[in-house]
């Protein structure tokens, strides 16, 4: 959305009502606008250059609606013209205003030094840009960061293994007003219950054998800033147990001690596990389950995006040139290798395919990456589901019933909640819940099982 998006159009349409006697006034309410000022400098950083929606999209990780309405503006206001070509969407391109009362604040405004913004200074943002494809999944995803970021609300990322939700912690810490403290990430799969409290907690000096100093805990070190639990639907009930506590109260003992030690932190978690299941299956504390929920934000799995994998994976193989050197293009995909890349599965999603094309650019012998220079990590024989005799549960058997009325609606959600007689809002629900994807795998493994 535009940063203003009712009232700085109501202002620039107000202003443009006053006449041509105020143009500096109508274009200081033109560049009020964040998104509009920045497109504006874009577009006169390459005045020769046209830029499609699409493009503009990718830049500034911005839905299209947002983008067009700005466009819009600056057309209207003459500091931007469309280009048309047939058969080809229309590109905007820079124009100076042939009024020179107009054309002197743009002038003025380009002369001026950016203002740099907190995205931009964000190197997270940067690395989910990249995520970024001609699917708009992701700019929503982007607008929700945006959203959650605007206070201390406990986050809860959704998605699959390889998908970027430590991308996605860092920078809904980075955009919050705790970026200046620390952001602490901890492993929850990776860590065990003997390890847990003193991980966490830290612990004071003779604690236990070894403990040779007093030692901080993540939650301590996260004072002020952003505690974040990776794989949280791995905790162990025992540490479920002592995590909420301290989460309630925001006081803690390091362990060893008897001091209390208050702590401000905001809490982010991810999981790639169905939690509400857990929750139902006795796994996961329920009160901890809708501390940790307060927002949820969902990322797509690759082959939910398939549109992007061409787009990503030639942006990973430039970057990959200019890693070591080359010009960007030293390296180019063949059409084969492109289909190869569509056809795979992605059961690891961009990180996963952020691999994949550096080792095939590695191994290619020459200039161009054909389909046999593509390997993958997983072989076909290793995607087939296993064979197994045991029944599956009611939550497995209604995960396998949605999975296979979405992929025979080429997952058309509305269709799909039509179908299952449940309403959309139900069905994201459930395939948040149970981490369905489009790549196929969850259902057929499932339905064998049967």
């Amino acid at each position: 959305m535009d940063d203003l998006p009712y009232n700085a159009h109501r202002a620039v349409a107000g202003a443009r009502a006053h006449g041509p006697d105020e143009p500096d006034a109508r274009f200081r309410v033109l560049v009020q606008s964040p998104l509009r000022a920045g497109l504006l400098r874009y577009l006169n950083v390459r005045p020769e250059t046209a830029f499609d929606v699409e493009t503009l999209m990718q830049s500034f990780g911005r839905l299209r609606l947002d983008v067009e309405n700005c466009l819009r503006e600056l057309t209207d206001f003459g500091v931007a013209r469309i280009v048309l070509a047939a058969g080809e969407p229309p590109r905007f391109t820079a124009q100076r205003p042939l009024d020179e009362a107009l054309a002197a604040p743009l002038d003025t405004f380009l002369e001026r030094r950016a203002v740099v913004t907190t995205e931009d200074q964000s190197p997270s943002v940067q690395r989910f840009r990249e995520m970024i494809g001609r699917d708009e999944k992701m700019l929503v995803v982007f607008e929700w960061i945006r959203t959650a970021a605007k206070s201390d609300i406990s986050v809860l990322i959704l998605g699959p293994t390889g998908s970027g939700k430590e991308v996605v912690a860092r920078m809904i810490h980075e955009l919050s007003r705790r970026s200046r403290a620390r952001f602490q990430a901890v492993n929850c799969a990776a860590l065990p219950d003997t390890l847990f409290e003193s991980e966490i907690f830290g612990y004071e000096k003779g604690a236990f054998t070894g403990a040779q100093d007093r030692k901080p805990g993540r939650l301590e070190l996260a004072n002020d800033g952003t505690l974040f639990l990776d794989e949280i639907g791995d905790m162990s009930p025992i540490a479920q147990a002592k995590f909420l506590r301290a989460l309630e109260e925001r006081r803690f003992e390091r362990l060893g001690g008897q001091k209390s030690i208050s702590v401000d932190f905001r809490l982010i978690s991810a999981t790639n596990r169905p939690l509400e299941q857990f929750v139902r299956d006795g796994r996961f504390r329920e009160d901890l389950y809708y501390r940790v929920n307060a927002f949820a934000i969902r990322l797509p799995s690759l082959r939910e995006r398939q549109v992007d994998i061409p787009v990503l994976a030639e942006r990973f193989l430039a970057r990959y040139c200019a890693s070591q050197g080359m010009p960007s293009d030293a390296r180019l995909f063949t059409r084969d290798a492109l289909d190869a890349l569509l056809r795979y599965p992605w059961p690891g999603n961009i990180r996963e395919l952020e691999s994949t094309v550096s080792r095939a650019a590695l191994s290619a012998p020459g200039r161009t990456i054909r389909a046999q220079d593509v390997e993958f990590l997983h072989s076909p024989a290793d995607m087939q589901p296993q064979q197994s005799h045991r029944l599956p549960s009611l939550a497995e058997a209604e995960r396998v019933h949605i999975s296979l009325v979405l992929d025979a609606v080429q997952w058309n959600k509305k269709e799909a909640a039509r179908v299952l007689d449940i309403s959309r809002g139900t069905l994201y629900r459930k395939i948040a819940e149970y981490a369905i994807d489009q790549n196929g795998r969850t259902a057929a493994s499932l339905a064998d099982a049967d």
